[in-house]
């Protein structure tokens, strides 16, 4: 198939060698770009509206979300630090049909696309909030910034465009998590929020819109992309470069029995052992950002805004928590929304261009990709339907590409033809397929739920 050219595609540059690769620090980052996709405006609309509607009643879920949600990008980032391949470059090589890769691309892209909508919207929502910009040219404004973000990527590297992501990181937190510090919950309700429950179709609803917003299939796929891309050899993997000696890169003869990725790790010049170490806390960080982001806006709604009418809805929970917490609160509220839509939708063009190049085998102009996958949400803004409800159901959506993604995920690393030593143990394995076979069942419940209304 032919390959067309694209101004922005996640390429495979070699490390910022203004940072030395010795330092532990230089090793940290790809799980803190992909953990901006945990914090999109989604997961906002949804742990809104299940603090405000249930109280603390799904705090349980958060909990449990954030805790899957590292063993799987731990997974991705190994997948694609051993093999130096994302997942939609290993699977595009495993599916041999030409159809089924393709079916396979269209639920992937379905899935990207969805994300768009929430964090589209989201951006949206927040200008209007700000600035009272109309919500379509708000739309157009937030894809425009998630373009510019990926120029940065393609043209300054991987190091620049997590710079950038992080210092929004740290907007979104200090954003949601300001008007806990005014306005903290209750403790023993918190607690018991930690007992599984539901109360409802509506309750399982949230849940499985805040699974979908916080184990997002693009986060699984954009994260293998990044490790790629972070820790890409100067020189080609199948090259003689030798590497320093204070890298304790293992001689041949000591290297791992069986372990694809040797001649890689020699031209990266960095110890495959010493970067999962590393992945492993970047990513620990990055959930722990994450999760108590997530957990403060379900503790912010279920404290401050329960029973509070309109509270349902982005613009509703803004107009209480100004009344009730301030004008300063709203406005942090706001900001951090703000900052959510306009990195979120940076990674989710990341992971979308990465999706497509990797199991069709086709680069397209990054600008043609954006304006596709923006047209639903400008759509969605356009035809007036309620910002939030549009929200919450993308990320049902999202919620189902989850066993896409995360099934092939969880097979491929224990695969000792493609990761050698570095396979998952058996452990490691069967916590995987627990979590999947939870999320697909969470899933099956909810669609039986609704389809017979009970």
């Amino acid at each position: 198939m032919p390959k067309n050219t694209m101004d922005a595609a996640p390429t495979t540059a070699a490390p910022d060698r203004r940072h030395r690769p010795g330092r532990a620090a230089w090793l940290l980052g790809p799980a803190l770009v992909a953990g901006v996709a945990y914090l999109d405006p989604g997961n906002v609309a949804s742990n809104m509206t299940a603090g405000a509607v249930f109280g603390y009643l799904l705090v349980w879920v958060v909990v449990l979300g954030n805790v899957m949600a590292w063993l799987i990008q731990y997974l991705s980032a190994k997948l694609g630090i051993v093999t130096g391949e994302s997942l939609p470059q290993v699977l595009g090589r495993r599916i041999r049909r030409p159809w089924a890769r393709r079916a396979y691309w269209l639920q992937a892209e379905l899935v990207a696309m969805a994300t768009d909508v929430a964090e589209v919207i989201g951006g949206a929502v927040a200008l209007n909030l700000l600035f009272g910009v109309p919500l379509v040219w708000g739309g157009a404004i937030t894809g425009v910034v998630s373009m510019l973000l990926l120029v940065v990527q393609s043209r300054r590297g991987a190091r620049a465009f997590e710079t950038v992501l992080i210092g929004l990181l740290v907007i979104i937190a200090a954003g949601f998590t300001f008007g806990l510090f005014l306005a903290p919950p209750d403790a023993g309700s918190v607690v018991e929020g930690l007992v599984p429950r539901f109360e409802g179709t509506s309750s399982v609803l949230l849940a499985a819109s805040i699974l979908g917003a916080t184990i997002m299939p693009h986060a699984i796929y954009a994260h293998s992309a990044l490790t790629r891309d972070r820790f890409a050899p100067a020189a080609p993997a199948t090259s003689a470069t030798a590497a320093p000696a204070t890298d304790a890169i293992p001689a041949p003869d000591t290297a791992p029995d069986n372990a694809p990725g040797v001649d890689l790790e020699r031209a990266r010049g960095i110890a495959t052992p010493r970067l999962l170490r590393a992945t492993r806390w970047d990513v620990t960080i990055a959930l722990a950002v994450a999760g108590t982001v997530n957990l403060a806006i379900l503790l912010l709604a279920a404290a401050n805004l329960a029973g509070v009418d309109g509270t349902d809805s982005l613009e509703g929970a803004y107009a209480a928590l100004r009344d009730g917490l301030g004008p300063l609160v709203a406005t942090m509220f706001a900001v951090g929304l703000l900052a959510s839509g306009l990195a979120s939708t940076s990674v989710g063009a990341y992971a979308g261009a990465e999706i497509m190049h990797g199991l069709l085998r086709v680069r397209v102009p990054l600008l043609a990709r954006r304006l596709v996958t923006l047209l639903p949400a400008l759509g969605i803004l356009a035809l007036g339907v309620d910002p939030t409800l549009a929200l919450v159901l993308s990320q049902v959506v999202l919620s189902f590409g989850i066993p896409f993604a995360l099934v092939p995920l969880v097979a491929l690393t224990a695969r000792r033809d493609l990761l050698g030593a570095y396979r998952n143990r058996v452990l490691t394995t069967v916590a995987g397929v627990l979590a999947s076979l939870f999320l697909i069942t969470l899933n099956g419940v909810l669609l039986w739920l609704v389809f017979t209304g009970a």
